[in-house]
């Protein structure tokens, strides 16, 4: 990707819309303008014009923008096309935009990685942009907002600098290392950095974005015909799961990505677990699944015997419904998935116990690199917090603020750019 040239692209969406944005970005923005609008508006503000192709037939009437650089989204020269969307319209100024010599079609994320490039954001802020524009339930939008306005961002630019005014002690003691009166390090230096350190260290145990992506994973568990996919149905709201009193109906897992008052859950609905040995190989097959969900949930909801199910599960009496029903006194929850009785006080108690477990709305989230490269920090400040050669705590230090230069971008690869920036959609 090549910033000398110029791209363009739909960035209001797919047609048809009420209206279509086409975004022109790089050096012969201008000429775009000139080129099929026969003018350049003032900057900044809208103007309507008639946009002809290169032979002087007309395309559409429509809105343009001019907007020069640096000052703009991607800090280049900017024109916008704010045309009628339908598809024939978009296609004919897309079509006239690429018989101009030096303007192309745009990449995936071009938009975007030009706005890094050119330092109108950091890598932080767009990730938090990636993750803004996949966001499905409200927990993601409100984290992903977060990191794209720059929450994140102005929270490492701190620690860097607070890691840098830890350095400038240390250069001071090494500058005077050699003259007789030597100087130490300030009392409080080991001090500050442990201080830091543990900032750090309360970040990297906040749960991290991708949990709001993969949702709270709650499996329902227990014995053949105790109302697990009844249950499951109406967590989820929809027929996902066969029911019938046929024991051994289940036989493998179902799972469902729902969202339940902005904050995502998986449901896993599963095969009733039974002692001894299952009827056939695939009910056996089935109850194994069972376990190993068991083992990989966040939650559990057991429909079984009182204080059968696994460490911490939540004990739910269910069929409320049933003639044949008996109370149990110790179920954190009675209800009939049938009638719809205590499921909603259910719902409302996963919600919280989820929402305790998810990053706070709002809250800026490290996601998995993220999170290395700040775990990457707290481990080198933690080793020169340990050590007394002003040399060595130097160098640490130096490992510290590289750590953070990474986290946000000043210091990256091509590859990993490549991988994010191709996150995105053509015309972001």
């Amino acid at each position: 990707m090549s910033t000398a040239e110029t791209i363009f692209a739909v960035s209001s969406g797919a047609p048809p819309a009420g209206v279509g944005v086409i975004r022109v970005s790089g050096p012969a923005a201008r000429e775009a303008l000139l080129a099929l609008a026969g003018r350049v508006p003032e900057p900044r503000r809208a103007s309507l014009a008639k946009l002809r192709d290169t032979d002087g037939a007309l395309l559409d009437e429509a809105l343009v923008l001019w907007f020069p650089g640096p000052a703009t989204a991607t800090g280049e020269d900017l024109a916008e096309f704010h045309c009628h969307g339908g598809r024939a319209v978009i296609a004919a100024v897309e079509g006239a935009l690429a018989a101009l010599r030096g303007i192309r079609r745009a990449e995936p994320g071009e938009f975007t990685r030009r706005a890094f490039a050119n330092g109108r954001i950091d890598l932080a802020e767009a990730e938090g942009l990636a993750d803004l524009l996949s966001a499905e339930t409200e927990l993601q939008r409100a984290a992903a907002l977060a990191n794209a306005g720059g929450a994140l961002s102005r929270q490492v630019e701190g620690w860097r600098e607070r890691a840098l005014v830890l350095s400038a002690e240390v250069e001071g003691v090494l500058d005077f290392s050699d003259e007789e009166d030597s100087a130490d390090l300030p009392e409080c230096f080991t001090w500050n950095i442990g201080a830091l350190a543990e900032e750090l260290a309360e970040w990297l145990a906040r749960p991290r974005s991708e949990r709001l992506g993969e949702g709270v994973r709650v499996v329902l568990a227990g014995p053949p015909n105790a109302g697990k996919s009844t249950l499951f149905n109406a967590l989820v709201e929809s027929e996902a799961a066969i029911t019938s009193p046929i024991a051994g109906t289940t036989r493998d897992l179902i799972e469902r990505a729902v969202a339940i008052g902005g904050v995502p859950f998986t449901f896993v609905d599963t095969a009733g677990l039974r002692e001894g040995e299952a009827a056939d190989p695939i009910e056996a097959i089935g109850i194994d699944r069972a376990r190993g969900a068991l083992a990989r949930a966040d939650a559990v909801l057991w429909l079984g015997g009182e204080g059968e199910g696994p460490e911490g599960a939540w004990e739910i009496a269910a069929q409320a419904d049933h003639p044949d029903f008996a109370a149990r006194p110790g179920a954190r929850f009675t209800l009939s998935a049938v009638t719809g009785e205590g499921v909603a006080a259910l719902k409302t108690a996963l919600v919280e116990a989820a929402r305790a477990a998810l990053p706070k709305p709002g809250e800026a989230a490290l996601n998995a690199r993220q999170h290395a490269r700040l775990a990457e920090a707290e481990e080198a400040l933690r080793s020169s917090k340990a050590l007394s050669d002003p040399l060595l705590v130097a160098e640490e230090l130096r490992r510290a603020r590289l750590a953070f230069d990474r986290l946000i971008g000043r210091a990256t690869t091509e590859d990993m750019l490549d991988t994010l920036f191709g996150r995105f959609c053509i015309g972001k």
